[in-house]
């Protein structure tokens, strides 16, 4: 008699929302290239999900709404926990606070396999989040079975303020799709609107949502204060923003104070990033918080030189001095420094920039990230 083939172990990923970002994008790629034969996977959305959802490649994948309502919704664990028995996952990996309850959930329902990541803050390092954050990881940390830190910064913390055991946590870092995101070639600058970069045109930029932690408006003031340091970088510097916000506002009244609003552009949210990337000369990202930073390896991955504040993982992206220089947060003097340094010196630009690529490939490989996950998902089932 033939012995029908056993289906691989299921991953139920469970997330805030599938939407545009750093977070989500790892979910997204992990999924894509984690080999079919090892795990299978499922997406469970505590609120909804948006067309972003097109980027899971695999028809197979089922993507589930639960539609939680603000607040504090005690329907939602109902509904969590009838996906849960109706799924039978393996595991169940949830991502940051806001979907650590599920884990209790998983422990009730008798999953073997609980993973848990931390992948950054919403507020300035964990001395921002509320006491009762700390209280509730350092409460349901027997629920979860392994951690995963994105960055040795939430590593630290999950050992030392949340009391989880070293041999528990797992550092890994995100992927970036270097064939994806690439340098460009000629007409790369096809996709800005025209007459607005010269031929000899520095053009500075970034990507990410236009909130508090992103901190656009400190990559604005640096701008201006480049602009203002240097009369001759108005013919030649732009700044290009991309992606949309509360802070838009904040950032365009900065820009038109200065009477730069022409020398910057602004195109909101977009799909063609990697495109985008490659329009550009120089990356900034000037966050308040981070943890492993999607947007500096692409940036990297793109062969742009990265001025990045000294925040969560960004040390340990990219190389100061060989990939891109770091900058205190919230001090736009330093960082328009930068800026002005990177302006009077195409060689070291071209130099940090073809440096990013060589790293990007040799060690932030989507292969090498994906061989770490599963090596913690085969621990959590005794594999």
């Amino acid at each position: 008699m033939t012995v029908a083939p056993q289906a691989p172990p299921l991953v139920a990923h469970v997330i805030h929302r599938l939407s545009i970002g750093g977070l989500e994008n790892g979910v997204v790629n992990l999924v894509n290239h984690m080999p079919r034969e090892r795990f299978r996977h499922a997406v469970v959305c505590l609120t909804d999900y948006t067309e972003f959802r097109a980027r899971i490649a695999s028809p197979e994948v089922e993507v589930i709404a639960l539609h939680k309502r603000p607040g504090h919704d005690v329907g939602l664990y109902r509904r969590l926990w009838g996906v849960l028995r109706r799924l039978r996952p393996a595991i169940v990996h949830t991502r940051n606070l806001g979907t650590l309850e599920a884990q209790v959930l998983a422990c009730l329902g008798g999953v073997r396999g609980r993973v848990h990541g931390e992948h950054g803050w919403n507020a300035a390092g964990p001395e921002g989040e509320p006491a009762r954050h700390h209280r509730l990881r350092r409460l349901l940390r027997p629920c979860v079975g392994h951690y995963v830190a994105l960055g040795g910064e939430i590593a630290r913390y999950l050992e030392d303020r949340v009391g989880a055991p070293r041999a528990r946590i797992s550092c890994i870092f995100n992927g970036v799709d270097t064939q994806r995101f690439h340098p460009g070639g000629a007409g790369r600058r096809a996709l800005l609107p025209p007459g607005f970069a010269p031929a000899d045109a520095v053009v500075l930029g970034t990507v990410g949502r236009l909130q508090n932690v992103k901190d656009q408006p400190t990559l604005a003031r640096a701008f201006v204060r480049a602009l203002a340091e240097h009369p001759a970088a108005r013919a030649r510097l732009r700044l290009v923003i991309v992606g949309e916000g509360e802070h838009r506002a904040e950032v365009e009244a900065i820009l038109q104070a200065a009477d730069a609003r022409a020398l910057a552009w602004l195109p909101g949210a977009r799909e063609d990033v990697p495109a985008l990337l490659r329009a550009l000369d120089v990356f900034v990202l000037p966050s308040r918080a981070e943890g492993v930073s999607n947007t500096i390896l692409e940036a990297m991955a793109s062969g742009l030189p990265v001025i990045a504040t000294r925040v969560g993982a960004n040390a340990e992206l990219l190389q100061a001095g060989v990939t891109g220089v770091l900058v205190p947060p919230a001090a736009p003097e330093p960082m328009a420094a930068a800026i002005l340094a990177y302006l009077d010196d195409p060689a070291r630009l071209a130099g940090h920039g073809g440096a990013g690529r060589a790293r990007a490939e040799a060690h932030f490989s989507l292969a090498a990230m994906v061989a770490q996950y599963a090596a913690v998902y085969d621990r959590v089932l005794g594999r």
